[in-house]
């Protein structure tokens, strides 16, 4: 499939080039966003009842999860709630950039910190306490609120979206999986934008602002750090950028060199494993560790939760690639044939959200009529009793998932192999390994 310029549409190259349907989603998604912040602090301390919990990591996840990053990428990013109060005090303007801008430090981040191993963290410190994070809506507000409050701080001390790029952990995760979807952001003609003086689409102009996200699109190659804020669409005096339709996994044909987005690779993979035994499985001193944050048997699932990630997964891959003969260096080989990963990662998490957001989603109705938990029964719903949805579409649903994240995969680790010349083979037996483990944990 070539890829199909949506920009040529005039209706689409319209709406993506004006601010006000951005703008109504971002203030739709901020009103939201507060209200679940406060739902978490002053609501129920039932998170089955609480909107802070039903909305965010239900609804929201449901979405974002099964809809948003497999089919559109980093399209959440583009109407994302939280760096907008910091953005607007960085720009010192809502809409049209204003003739002056507010004297904020604007300082570049630290060097040593460009890179997405802080996102890496942020998602593990998350994880490690996501067993309360999911279940108590003090907690959820708590997090919702320090994830603004420290957008908001950085946007008066670091110059752009420093906290979307380098440590918003949703961010890091819808990053790594947007390589897989069908929607781009590209230029057109790479020599229109040499020739470019000035690069309005990186340092803004009198028609909108530079790259938020620190990118300059003529160098983008793949889907991970553009967050589709559309602002060099509308910069670009040449209109050399353009949003196409592509197919699925284009930006997968060149693999990675980077260790960190190796890493993250399987941080993601191993934390899908993990959740779908934590919070499906059948073990109860397994669960029992998860949820008694602080206590001893936390503290040895947290350093299990660790060393699987860090430790075994890696290790059995690279014991894998240690067979295959190249005169490439280990490390390289180990970062290039992780990219092999990131479709079984992501239908993995597909895989578990289907059971998760299946079996809590008719929580939604009680909370939308009753978000608080206070009493009210606005439309009707507040008294509609819990039952686990599409029982018999669960299991045939999952199995397709992961069976198809494994032919994914297979098919990635090829072209992964081929790039740097080795044997495909140990991966797909580790991807095969994998997702065996998930079908045993999930079926």
């Amino acid at each position: 499939m070539n890829r199909i310029e949506l920009t040529r549409i005039p209706f689409i190259k319209n709406a993506l080039k004006s601010r006000y349907p951005q703008l109504a989603f971002f203030i739709v998604m901020l009103i939201g966003y507060i209200f679940a912040i406060l739902a978490g602090l002053i609501g129920t301390p039932v998170g089955s009842h609480n909107f802070s919990i039903v909305f965010v990591w239900i609804a929201w996840w449901a979405i974002l999860i099964l809809v948003a990053v497999p089919f559109f990428g980093r399209g959440w990013c583009a109407v994302c709630p939280i760096p907008l109060p910091g953005e607007w005090l960085q720009r010192g303007a809502i809409l049209n950039p204003p003739d002056k801008r507010p004297k904020w430090l604007n300082l570049r981040f630290p060097k040593m910190f460009r890179n997405i191993w802080l996102q890496n963290i942020s998602f593990l410190l998350l994880a490690l306490f996501s067993s309360v994070l999911l279940t108590t809506p003090n907690i959820t507000g708590i997090v919702l609120a320090a994830m603004l409050f420290a957008a908001i701080g950085l946007s008066t001390v670091f110059e752009r979206r420093a906290f979307c790029r380098y440590l918003c952990p949703v961010g890091g995760f819808i990053g790594l999986y947007s390589q897989t979807a069908p929607i781009e952001l590209r230029i057109k003609d790479k020599q229109i934008c040499v020739k470019c003086e000035g690069k309005p689409c990186y340092n803004g102009s009198t028609n909108g602002y530079g790259c938020p996200w620190d990118v300059f699109p003529g160098g983008l190659t793949k889907n991970t750090y553009c967050g589709l804020c559309m602002e060099c669409i509308r910069t670009c005096p040449h209109d050399n950028i353009a949003v196409n339709l592509r197919p699925f996994s284009a930006d997968l044909a060149k693999p990675s060199t980077r260790m960190d987005e190796a890493f993250k690779a399987f941080i993601m993979l191993g934390s899908a494993i993990i959740y779908a035994g934590v919070l499906l499985g059948p073990w109860g001193a397994f669960k029992d560790a998860a949820y008694n944050v602080g206590s001893n048997a936390w503290l040895v699932y947290g350093v299990a939760f660790l060393a699987f990630i860090f430790v075994i997964l890696p290790s059995l891959f690279t014991l894998g690639i240690l067979n295959t003969k190249s005169a490439l260096p280990l490390k390289q080989r180990f970062a290039s044939l992780s990219t092999a990963l990131i479709p079984l990662g992501l239908m993995f998490w597909v895989a578990f959200s289907l059971s998760f957001v299946l079996t809590n989603a008719s929580y939604i109705l009680a909370a939308f009529s009753d978000p608080l938990g206070l009493g009210w029964n606005l439309f009707g719903t507040a008294n509609a009793a819990w039952q686990p949805m599409l029982t018999s579409f669960l299991g045939p649903a999952q199995t397709l998932a992961l069976v198809g994240g494994l032919i994914w995969s297979a098919r990635t680790a090829q072209k992964a192999a081929g790039e740097v010349k080795v044997s495909p083979i140990p991966v797909i037996i580790y991807c095969l390994l994998a997702t065996s483990l998930m079908l045993w944990l999930l079926l």
